[in-house]
């Protein structure tokens, strides 16, 4: 770790790595015992650094240059991780978390693949107003869903709201059955608003990156559906290969997209 809390030192205050540390491209897991999971998919690794929540891995997915970094739990050290890692170069994230899914005909075990998120954590307001949008970069999404059909896991595309605390943000019961005011009718509402899932990161990695100029995404295992009740830590995995081909596919895409000479990705471009 650094022993200097100026953001401009090479070697970041938090997450302890330095500019020649980290990939462009970052995964972005809650757990860092995910961090193992995940690394097991690659080619090759080495971890970088481990501080706290922070532990930090870079190596190669099919040749591509990855980095993985996890974030703890909650937006708070999420936005952290952005900061400190958008300082070293590091310019396109994807989350690889776990969720609860509220649309009833999402299983245990599918992907959720964020295409933008309702804000309902306090993180991003201390960046922009709250009318701004937590937004994906259409690039992430698009490699996702492309990694998602390669490897033939069942996915969903939508909304993701992002909450600050597990139990009464949630709509979930506290100790001694506290219930936090409109909890009873939270997830029932963004059910009818067609919000696909809840987790907690999501809607700050999405704000700040966008806040930033950075590509940004997000891709999570439904352990749990809150429409039928059914619960299994199930699917980890397959967010995980899912973001680590996306990672190759984003490279890919934007070699396709130098040698067009265009800005941006669209259907007129192919990669194989």
């Amino acid at each position: 770790m650094s022993d200097s809390e100026d953001p401009n030192d090479d070697v970041q205050y938090h997450i302890g790595v330095g500019p020649e540390d980290v990939a462009d491209s970052v995964l972005l897991p809650g757990n860092p015992e995910r961090v193992d999971k995940i690394t097991a998919l690659w080619d090759e690794h080495d971890e970088q650094a481990h501080h706290r929540e922070y532990r930090t891995a870079t190596g190669s997915y099919e040749g591509t240059p990855i980095s993985v970094t996890s974030t703890g739990i909650g937006s708070p050290s999420a936005a952290i991780a952005i900061e400190e890692l958008a300082r070293v170069d590091a310019d396109t994230f994807i989350r690889v978390g776990s969720c609860g899914a509220i649309q009833p005909e999402m299983d245990v075990g599918d992907l959720v693949i964020t295409s933008g998120a309702v804000r309902q954590e306090g993180t991003s307001k201390e960046y922009v107003r709250e009318d701004y949008p937590a937004v994906a970069d259409h690039e992430v999404v698009a490699a996702l869903v492309a990694a998602a059909e390669r490897l033939d896991h069942d996915y969903h595309v939508g909304l993701t709201m992002s909450a600050d605390s597990f139990y009464a943000g949630q709509g979930r019961p506290g100790f001694g059955d506290f219930r936090a005011a409109g909890s009873e009718s939270l997830v029932d509402e963004l059910r009818e608003a067609n919000v696909k899932n809840i987790e907690m990161e999501a809607a700050a990695l999405l704000t700040v990156a966008n806040v930033y100029g950075l590509r940004a995404g997000a891709v999570c295992s439904v352990y749990a559906n809150r429409t039928t009740g059914e619960f299994r830590t199930e699917g980890e995995s397959r967010a995980a290969e899912t973001a680590s081909l996306a990672v190759h596919l984003l490279a890919k895409m934007d070699e396709v997209k130098r040698e067009a000479g265009v800005d941006h990705w669209h259907p007129g471009l192919s990669i194989d």
